[in-house]
């Protein structure tokens, strides 16, 4: 081919359709020399190789122009550079701190934080896994010479290992690499003095100094303090960070087309500690930024009402004053709407399925309302066409503690399963059409309230029995008794539910999931978070993280269709089934 016809070069890209296969994009810090914006052709050469496609951020400090990059790329790749200003972690600089990039600091500090808090994959190398660590909460050591007794700065050239590194098995980078000991280059006199709690040292040189961390949370996020990129065998830490690129391009095209509900949060409890949910609150694990960074596009937020001993006042265990259990719900109610209006050009409240997806075509978040603890509902069945024409599109029974309704799975067997007036109120919640919730209520509850109403009823967060062993989780045989009735159960967050032992983590909980669809079938299960309420997990911490667990979800080979039904598909055919059913 002649280098200079033009024509010949666009021959293959016009020769068929599409005239690309697309590939995920990787966006790579630039460097800064008065007064260009400079990157060394390996990185951008490599992730081309490793079939990405680069696109250079360059460093500036504005944080409008670093989100609209991240929300354009699939993963971040993070070059090396100079010293890091020791002040941005608290530190004042010693004698032997080189040349710092005053220019690009603080851009790629908040690139950092910002690409974290959106899940986006990240590659740090050399500056980079020293500007993970600083911005996530490590520390670096300034200089590392009175420290070393290998040479971390070879005079050889950078395509030559010089130095082995030892790498921990079970590691990101052991599995990348299948071996524990690594061949590297070296050209630091910094390192990683402390990774933090967000990682883990995952390699390191015969001198004890940090070669590589990884994310201790989960997370698609590795640095190395090499140079692979100069590296014959560098393509395979590339292919890395492209191949988790790609999964989360992929994950991110299925949150564009499917709707994603949570069915359970309780963000509500934190109103009286005056929290803003337009902004990105570190109290709160669902708010409209987090919404937004995992693409979650609703949540089902609720009023709860906590269930008084017997002694106890209901105005004695709420933190706003309000003359009974209803009028506290109607409170909170109150506050749900005047937080949605107050945010009003990014979300709505949603009565049915269609105004979710009216919401989600318009670009909208929405919030659906629901009672947790059937307390506010009283004594009087006309309440609950009341709080229908409020919204709420389900009430759960019983929270912990017996009511005047049914018995709770932490209560003392007050009624033997559900009371007359529960069943007075469930036949009025399918006349009215609202969902019966029957996570919080005893076994033998469940099985009254599944006989009582003549629609499916839900499970809103709970886990599975035989997984943990707790009287708030569902047996195998509850499980198929509710599918055969159509309902759903709706897996939960609440480590306690997860397992007795250890801290759960994300994986627990795909497996109640995974274990609840192995019982009832792909079309009754969900997941109902209880954020806000002691939910989250590690790996599954916030609604940051919803677009994750969907990429774990693709991992496992779940079609589009079936984690349409996972991310509430299911939950809403039950509930466009009881609003469809309810009486004029």
């Amino acid at each position: 081919m002649d280098r200079f016809d033009i024509d010949a070069h666009l021959e293959s890209a016009y020769a068929g359709f599409p005239e690309a296969q697309e590939r995920p994009v990787i966006g790579i810090t630039g460097n800064y020399a008065s007064p260009e914006c400079k990157l060394a052709e390996g990185y951008y050469k490599s992730v081309v190789a490793a079939g990405g496609t680069p696109l250079i951020i360059p460093p500036v400090a504005d944080t409008a122009a670093i989100i609209s990059a991240l929300d354009r790329v699939d993963a971040l790749l993070l070059s090396g550079g100079a010293d890091i200003n020791p002040l941005f972690c608290g530190e004042e600089p010693q004698p032997a701190l080189h040349s710092i990039n005053s220019e690009r600091d603080l851009p790629e500090l908040l690139t950092i934080r910002l690409a974290y808090n959106r899940q986006l994959p990240m590659l740090g190398i050399c500056r980079g896994i020293q500007a993970l660590a600083m911005a996530l909460g490590g520390r670096v050591e300034q200089d590392i010479a009175g420290k070393a007794t290998v040479k971390h700065s070879q005079d050889a050239d950078r395509s030559e290992p010089t130095h082995t590194v030892s790498i921990a098995e079970g590691s990101t980078l052991h599995s990348i690499y299948g071996t524990d000991r690594l061949a590297v280059n070296s050209f630091h006199h910094q390192a990683v003095a402390e990774a933090g709690k967000r990682f883990r040292v995952t390699a390191t040189a015969a001198d004890g100094t940090v070669e590589a961390i990884e994310s201790n949370e989960l997370k698609s996020i590795v640095g190395v303090q090499w140079h692979p990129e100069c590296m014959a065998d560098g393509d395979r830490l590339f292919g890395w960070l492209v191949a988790e690129a790609a999964s989360y391009r992929k994950a991110r095209k299925v949150h564009d087309r499917v709707l994603t509900l949570d069915t359970h949060c309780d963000t509500p409890m934190f109103f009286a500690q005056g929290v803003d949910f337009g902004r990105r609150d570190p109290r709160l694990l669902v708010d409209l930024h987090k919404m937004d960074e995992g693409r979650q596009d609703a949540t089902i937020m609720v009023a709860y009402l906590p269930q008084p001993k017997p002694g106890e006042r209901f105005a004695d265990v709420v933190p706003f004053a309000a003359d009974s259990p209803g009028a506290y719900a109607d409170l909170i109610f109150d506050k749900i709407e005047a937080m949605v209006a107050a945010n009003s050009g990014c979300v709505a409240i949603a009565r049915t399925p269609q105004e979710l997806a009216d919401n989600k075509r318009r670009g909208l978040k929405s919030i659906m309302l629901g009672i947790e603890n059937g307390l506010a509902l009283g004594t009087d069945t006309a309440s609950v066409a009341r709080y229908r024409q409020r919204g709420v599109v389900y009430v759960t029974l019983c929270h912990n503690g017996d009511n005047d309704l049914c018995d709770s799975a932490r209560g003392c067997n007050t009624h033997g399963g559900v009371s007359r007036l529960g069943a007075d109120m469930i036949a009025e919640m399918n006349r009215r059409g609202v969902m019966v919730d029957l996570s919080h209520a005893s076994e033998r509850s469940f099985y009254d309230a599944l006989d009582m109403s003549r629609l499916p009823i839900v499970c809103s967060h709970s886990s599975s029995r035989a997984l943990c062993d707790h009287p708030r989780n569902l047996t195998d045989d509850q499980m198929r008794a509710l599918a055969a009735k159509g309902g759903v159960a709706q897996t939960t967050l609440y480590h306690g539910f997860l397992r007795t032992d250890g801290e759960a983590t994300v994986l627990d909980a795909m497996a109640h999931l995974e274990h609840a669809i192995a019982v009832m079938g792909i079309d009754h299960v969900g997941i109902g978070t209880d954020f806000d309420g002691d939910g989250g997990v590690k790996g599954f911490e916030s609604s940051s993280e919803a677009i994750s667990f969907t990429r774990r979800l693709l991992a496992r080979r779940y079609s589009e269709a079936d984690i349409q039904k996972i991310w509430g598909g299911n939950f809403l055919r039950v509930m466009a089934q009881v609003q469809a059913a309810a009486e004029a």
